[in-house]
């Protein structure tokens, strides 16, 4: 795996070449400033989840194409220990693996994510048509969905529409890992960067 920031700052920009945008047109698209980025694409800043999941967002391409490589021929869980990405110091308290990273098949990706003592993470809303399935295998945690906060604990799970602000929470003093499937629309662009065919 190369260095998870050239892979997004690699991935931006071919996102951007493809579409024929500005980084005036993408800022618009995506609600992260130009000057924003333009750093990230330079290297010169991470971006933080929330902030990279507006941009795919922008861009109707998958997360996962943002922080893990795969080989598209390949239908092997790529779940490794040590593998766990994490993106920017303020997201030191949560920590995301891709297991099965975007399927273009099947319009879905996979990860495992990791909430330590104390972690709030609020996320923007996705594009309409872009649902979740949240399924705690570790722990408790709670989300937050619909405008409210619901606990879920070992061996529970939740359903969600993910075009709305959603979060999730650890509260307890055990870390809590929860899976989480990411089903896109048919219409979503998977974006698999042609430079990067093994993504």
């Amino acid at each position: 795996m190369k260095n998870i920031y050239k892979h997004i700052a690699t991935t931006l920009k071919d996102l951007r070449q493809q579409k024929g945008w500005s980084l005036d047109k993408a800022a618009l698209a995506t609600g992260v400033s130009k000057a924003m980025l333009g750093q990230i694409e330079r290297e010169e800043s991470s971006p933080t989840i929330a902030t990279l999941w507006k941009i795919a967002t922008g861009f109707e391409a998958s997360f996962s194409s943002f922080i893990e490589e795969i080989d598209a021929e390949s239908n092997e869980a790529v779940y490794r220990t040590g593998q766990v990405q994490t993106i920017h110091p303020d997201d030191k308290k949560i920590r995301v693996l891709p297991l099965f990273p975007f399927d273009p098949q099947l319009n879905f990706e996979l990860f495992v994510i990791e909430l330590l003592p104390g972690c709030e993470h609020l996320s923007p809303p996705h594009k309409d048509g872009v649902i979740e399935h949240v399924v705690v295998v570790q722990g408790s945690m709670e989300i937050l969905v619909d405008g409210g906060w619901h606990k879920l604990s070992n061996g529970e799970g939740i359903r969600f529409n993910a075009n709305q602000p959603h979060g999730y929470r650890n509260l307890m003093p055990q870390a809590a890992t929860f899976h989480d499937i990411i089903h896109y629309p048919k219409a979503h662009s998977s974006h698999e960067p042609s430079s990067l065919e093994e993504f």
